[in-house]
Order: C-alpha cells, then structure tokens, then sequence
C-alpha cells in the first residue's frame, strides 16, 4: 500500500468507525513479532526479552538514569572488602503456580542464565561459591571484588536474568524451557496462545509489587492496571496503522518512519522513543564456515559499509531516528569512541573491495544472508547489505523468512549448504552496548559465544581488563582498545545506530525502554 493509500484509510477510519476508548480490563498491543522463543533465557531475541518482562521479575531493577535498585531483592550486605555478597528476598514473593519463591530457586536460575549470557559468565567466573543460605538468603562468596554485581542480575538487555522455579532452571541451558511459570506481574496463558496470530497475558493477583521506590525503567514498584494484555501479530504496516487509527488497538510497538508523519497528524495518538540507547545495526557473520571464517575476507568487506546509505534505507531523511560513526557502544554511553569509524562512511569503492577479497583468498563460496523480512527496520538492512556484497563480487543468497524462523536457525552450527547460514542482520539494543560487559557482539570466546560463534583472544583479554581496570579513564581508554581491536578482528559489520519509535493511544504510565506493561493505564 502506497503513503497516500494509507493516508486514505486512516481518513477512512475516522469517518467510518470513531475511535473508542478500550475497556480498561484489556490493553491490545502490536508487538515487533511473534514470540516464537518464550525462554528469555535461551535467545537473546528482544521480543522474547520483552515478554520476559510480563511473565517472571529480576533481582535488581534498572532506573532511567542507568542505576541498579533492589527489585525481588530486599537489600544486600557486602563484606570481606567486596568478596561476600549477602541478597535477601523481599518477603511475599510467589511463582504463578503459588510456590513461594526461595533462595535455591535464585541460585538455579542464576546459574542458568550465566550459562547463556556474557555477563552472567563474568559474575559466575568471579565467583568461588554460590549458595542458598537461607530459604531468602543468596550468599556470593567472590574470588574477587564484583561491585557490577547488581548490574549483573538486573541488566535490560538479552538475555533477559529472569528468576524462575528451580525445577525449571535446571533445564539443560541449551534447551528452551517452553513450561512458562513465572515471578512477574502477568501470566503466560498458553491455553489461548495461536502462533502467527495471538499471545495473551492476565494479571498476576499474587505477585507483589515492591512497597517503596519510582517506577523508572524496569525498577520501582510494577503495578498492573489492566486485567489482560493481549499481544496481536500484525505483520502488514498500513494494517497496523489503520488498527490503531481506528482504536482497534491501543499500542504499537514499531510504527514504521515512512507512517509515523501520518499517524502524527492523528489526534490522540502519541509518537515516541522509549529507549534512548537506540540499537546498533549489525551485519553478523557465521565464523565456523567459509568465507567468513577467513579474518582478511572480513576486513576487506568493511569497505562495502556506508552506515549513512542503511540507516536512511530504515529511516530515510528523519536524522532524529539515526546515527553514523557508529563502533562497538552506543553513541551516548561513557564508553563510546568514534576511533575506525570514519571509514564506515561516505562513497564506497566496491571495485578495490573486490580487489581485496581476491587477495584474501574468496573463491566465489556462495553466502547465505539470512532476511527478516517481517521486521520493518531490519529488513532494509539486508537489502542493502545484499546489494553492497554482490557489486563486491559474493554469491549472495538473501533468504527471505520471519524473525521467528531467523532466530532458530541463526542457532544451527550446521554449514550453509545444509541448513545454516552465512550471515544474518539484526540490532544489538540498549543498554547491551553501554560497555563491554553485556555487549553481545564483541564477545570471542568460540564456542561460548553469540551465534556466529568467533574466536578473538585478544578481544577477550581487553574485555577481562576492563573489569579491572581501576577507574572510569583506564576503562574508557580498554574500551578504545577494544574497539580497534574489533576492527581488526571484526566479528560483525556495524551498520549505524537506529532509535526505534513507538505510537500508542489512550494510554498513560508508559515506561521509558522496552515496551513494559505494568503501570500502564487507561489515560
């Protein structure tokens, strides 16, 4: 459907059906997908991040102002000059099927999510003894000083660090947990659940809000005023925004930029960007299988990036929405340097890039690109990037799919002739990329590592550094380092910085980040 096609149809609406206020017992949302992972544990996919959020509850809370506050934790005690950490559990806590939630569930589900996520692994390889002291004491016995503990098991990017029963977090890591019995203010109701279509959640009466505290971001108390949230897949734009036109929806998460000057023009409807931190495009490469498993061949393809060219192909001419000059951490963290990336900017000689490949060993391997066409501001960035690989002379196969079948075959090791892959694009998001211990991508420790699954000692040992490095200076000068090293190693092609907008009607007390749900009322 064409802008002045859509712009008839929400003219259409308005004049057809005026738009009602929903019924305070349910909030309609349009999420980014499906959920086709609904272990926050098992993916680092955002959306099941998101649902994460609805269904179990965190340790610590992250304020808007990037601060760590006890959330399921009442408090803690730190001794023995930072090596004992003692976390005592508010009292009243339960799981959705009314077990009360203890210590040992804690410990489990710890120990689950440091398996999976770069972060957890840091506190987890810190950490001499890890123990339920009490039915709601949590006891860290630390071979050394970890003062990002609480950042640790309160972070807001994925994976998500989500507490739940501890027969469900001693699943095998590497296998998803699909039993959804949560800590948070909403339940997963499975029984109404229609993959593709719908995914319903009904307020938790059990759970517990904290007693003090501002809601800001995923901290404070998380009070749920609506009875159910229900999570509807809309694939198709223009239907997404003539729903919430017409007030058969209350929430979006991501309008597209082409609608947004439409949907703006709408009385009652609100644009705007919960998440300051933004996401990093991200182009990653498979490093088990050619041609990507040749370092030089990775290099020489960092010629073909104009970050300008694909984040306009996502946003167009709305500069508010993107940056360039993008590295390895978001461009407003402490830890951001623009060192190597004037060279992802301005005209591209794609000739001298397939000089390059050449000289690097390419011998015409074909490239599979994975393409979430379902995703409006990722889809544009294979397009572009399929195009820039193939003036450069790869065999590029660009794979059309949803995110939900993107996401399980991003996981298969298998080489891309026989079901895997050679490159996918996807956002590396928020307060992941704040610094180099939850960013996903820079991570080189093979096997353990984010798919794609790279091996880069060096980055490893500057990202080991960095927790020790003595103040914010040393760390912002390893963070320079690291970036410089990561241009030479490049375990992925940074595409530019995206700030996603969201557009919702008759709503009030939404949070800042992510799409989050309690708080959230009728305005």
């Amino acid at each position: 459907m064409r802008r002045r096609e859509v712009l008839a149809a929400l003219a259409a609406a308005a004049v057809a059906r005026p738009a009602v206020a929903q019924p305070a017992k349910v909030l309609r949302f349009i999420p980014e997908s499906d959920v086709a992972v609904i272990d926050p544990i098992w993916t680092t996919a955002t959306v099941t991040r998101n649902h994460g959020y609805l269904v179990f509850d965190t340790l610590y809370g992250q304020t808007a102002g990037y601060e760590f506050q006890p959330q399921m934790v009442e408090g803690h005690a730190v001794e023995a000059d930072g090596r004992l950490w003692r976390l005592t559990l508010r009292e009243g806590l339960r799981f959705h099927d009314g077990a009360p939630v203890l210590a040992r569930d804690v410990v489990a589900s710890v120990r689950r999510f440091a398996a999976r996520d770069a972060f957890g692994r840091a506190l987890i390889d810190a950490t001499d003894e890890l123990a339920a002291t009490s039915d709601r004491v949590v006891q860290f016995r630390l071979k050394r000083p970890f003062p990002l503990l609480p950042a640790a098991l309160g972070k807001t990017g994925t994976s998500m660090p989500c507490i739940m029963p501890e027969r469900l977090a001693k699943t095998d890591p590497n296998t998803q947990v699909t039993e959804m019995v949560g800590s948070g203010p909403f339940r997963f109701k499975a029984d109404e659940r229609v993959p593709g279509a719908l995914t319903v959640y009904e307020r938790f009466d059990g759970y517990v809000p904290r007693p003090d505290g501002a809601a800001s971001f995923t901290a404070g108390p998380k009070r749920a005023h609506f009875e159910r949230i229900e999570w509807r897949i809309v694939p198709d734009a223009s239907t997404a925004a003539s729903a919430l036109a017409a007030g058969e929806v209350d929430w979006w998460q991501n309008p597209t930029p082409d609608l947004q000057a439409l949907l703006r023009s709408r009385s009652g409807i609100r644009l705007e960007v919960l998440d300051p931190a933004g996401g990093i495009g991200c182009l990653r490469f498979n490093h088990l299988h050619p041609p990507f498993d040749n370092p030089a061949i990775r290099r020489a393809l960092l010629g073909a990036i104009d970050q300008t060219e694909f984040m306009s192909a996502v946003a167009g001419d709305e500069r508010a929405l993107w940056k360039d000059h993008v590295g390895v951490f978001s461009p407003e963290a402490p830890m951001a340097t623009r060192a190597g990336t004037d060279g992802l900017v301005g005209p591209r000689d794609y000739a001298a890039v397939r000089r390059s490949l050449a000289e690097a060993g390419y011998r015409g391997e074909r490239v599979v690109m994975l393409d979430p066409t379902d995703y409006p501001a990722t889809h544009p960035l294979a397009l572009v990037a399929a195009e820039a690989f193939q003036k450069c002379g790869l065999a590029v196969d660009l794979v059309a799919m949803d995110w939900g079948t993107l996401v399980q075959r991003r996981a298969s090791r298998q080489p891309p002739d026989k079901g895997g892959w050679s490159t996918f694009v996807t956002y590396l998001n928020g307060t992941n990329n704040f610094d180099p211990a939850g960013q996903l991508g820079i991570r080189g420790n093979g096997d353990q590592a984010w798919f794609g699954w790279p091996r880069a000692p060096r980055l490893e040992e500057l990202r080991a550094a960095w927790f020790t490095a003595p103040d914010s200076a040393a760390q912002k000068a390893i963070c320079a380092e690291i970036q410089r090293q990561f241009f030479i190693d490049v375990p992925y092609l940074p595409l530019g910085a995206y700030y996603e907008a969201t557009a919702y009607r008759g709503l009030t007390g939404v949070r800042n980040g992510f799409p989050q749900f309690y708080d959230v009322r009728p305005a």
